[in-house]
C-alpha cells in the first residue's frame, strides 16, 4: 500500500516510542512530552508510583513492593496495558483537551523500518487505547531524515544512521523512499554494557548505572586522559576506585562499533553507484539518542572516509520529522511501505 502525506496531515498527534524515551508532538502546539519510557508500579495494589524521569531515578533503588517497568523494549511495545497507562500519565490534560476538540482523533506513530507485524500491531493497539480513531504508521527512518533536514524527497542520496538505545538503523534515502537499509544490534546501552563488562572482567569491579558517564568522557578525546570510576569490588563487596586509560576503553567498545561499520558497508554495497557517489559529498547524518556518543562520529569518519555530521538535537529528529509531516510542512511525496504496515480504520 502507498501512504500519502494527505493521510498523515489529518493526524493531530505524533508519537515516537523509542527504546529509552517517549516523545509526543501535538499539532499546532509542539513537543509536549520527552520523558524516559519507564514506569514505577506498586506490585501490591497495581498503582502507578512514578512515570518518566522520577521512575528512572528509582531503578535499582526500590523496595520489594515497587517494581520499575520498561513497557517498551528495543522500540517495540512489550506491555500494551502498561504502555497505555504510561502515555496517559505523561500527556496529562494536554491530550485530553485535544481529544475533546477532536473526537475522531488520528495519531501518527514512528515504527522501525523492518518492524514485524506483531510489533506494528502492538503500537497500533497501544494508541487505540488512548482514544485514537485511526493510527498511521510511519517509517522512523523517513521521519528522522525529514527531522534532520535531509532532502529525502529529492532524487539524490541521503544516508542516515539512527542510533538508538539498543539498535542502530542504517539507510540510504532517495525520492521519499528507502533504497537500502540494515539494522545493527548496537546502541547506547550496548556500548554501556560493553564498558561495564570490561570493568567486571579486567578489574573485578561492579559499576552503578550512573558511573558510566566518566567513561564516556574518557572516550571523547585525549584531553580527558584517564577515567576514574567508583564501584563495588566483586570479591569483598566494598567500595573501590580504579583508573582506566582511554586505550583500554576504546578496545572494550571496538566490537559493537565494528558491527555498526559492517552494517554501513552492507548498505553501501546494495546501493546504485550514482547514489554512492552523492554520499561522497554529503556523507552520513547521525540521528537518535545515542548519536552524540563520544567518539562515534570520529570513528565512522576514520573508517569510512566520508563526512559525518550529527543532526541538531538528534534524539528529537524522528518526532519532529513526523510533526512536520502532520503540520503540512513537508513537500508532498509518496512513501512506499509494505502493505501490512498500514492498519485498517478501527
Amino acid at each position: 500500500m502507498t501512504m500519502s502525506l494527505d493521510q498523515i496531515r489529518r493526524c493531530a498527534v505524533a508519537v515516537d516510542l523509542g527504546a529509552s524515551r517517549t516523545r509526543v508532538y501535538l499539532k499546532q502546539t509542539g513537543l509536549i512530552v520527552d520523558e524516559p519510557s519507564v514506569v514505577a508500579v506498586n506490585t501490591r495494589t497495581g498503582a502507578l508510583i512514578a512515570v518518566g524521569a522520577p521512575a528512572e531515578r528509582m531503578d535499582g533503588r526500590t523496595p520489594h513492593n515497587i517494581r520499575v517497568v520498561r513497557p517498551i523494549n528495543n522500540g517495540t511495545v512489550v506491555d500494551i496495558d502498561m504502555a497505555q497507562r504510561m502515555l496517559r500519565a505523561m500527556v496529562g490534560t494536554k491530550l485530553r483537551r485535544a481529544l475533546r476538540r477532536r473526537p475522531l482523533l488520528r495519531i501518527g506513530i514512528c515504527v522501525q523500518h523492518d518492524a514485524d507485524p506483531l510489533a506494528r500491531r502492538a503500537a497500533y493497539e497501544t494508541l487505540l487505547g488512548l482514544g485514537a480513531r485511526r493510527v498511521e504508521l510511519v517509517n522512523s527512518l523517513i521521519a528522522s531524515g525529514i527531522g534532520a533536514g535531509l532532502p529525502v524527497e529529492q532524487p539524490e542520496a541521503a544516508m542516515i544512521v539512527q542510533c538508538g538505545a539498543t539498535t542502530t538503523q542504517v539507510a540510504v534515502l532517495s525520492l521519499g523512499s528507502i533504497v537500502a537499509a540494515d539494522k545493527v544490534p548496537m546502541g547506547g546501552e550496548t556500548v554501556d554494557r560493553a564498558l561495564v563488562q570490561y570493568l567486571r572482567n579486567q578489574h573485578e569491579l561492579l559499576l552503578p548505572s550512573q558511573a558510566v558517564r566518566p567513561l564516556h568522557l574518557a572516550l571523547a578525546g585525549s584531553e580527558y586522559g584517564n577515567a576514574q570510576v567508583h564501584g563495588r569490588d566483586v570479591a569483598t563487596g566494598l567500595g573501590r576506585t580504579v583508573h582506566i586509560d582511554q586505550g583500554s576503553l576504546r578496545n572494550a567498545v571496538r566490537t559493537p562499533l565494528t558491527s555498526l561499520l559492517d552494517g554501513i558497508r552492507s548498505v553501501l554495497h546494495r546501493c546504485p553507484p550514482d547514489l554512492v557517489a552523492d554520499l561522497a559529498d554529503r556523507g552520513i547524518t547521525l540521528t537518535g539518542g545515542a548519536a552524540e556518543l563520544p567518539g562515534l562520529a570520529d570513528t565512522l569518519r576514520e573508517n569510512t572516509g566520508m563526512p559525518v555530521a550529527i543532526a541538531d538535537e538528534p534524539g528529537l529528529c524522528a518526532v519532529r520529522g513526523l510533526g512536520a509531516m502532520i503540520e503540512g510542512k513537508v513537500r508532498p511525496v509518496t512513501m512506499s511501505q509494505p502493505a501490512e504496515e498500514a492498519e485498517p480504520v478501527a
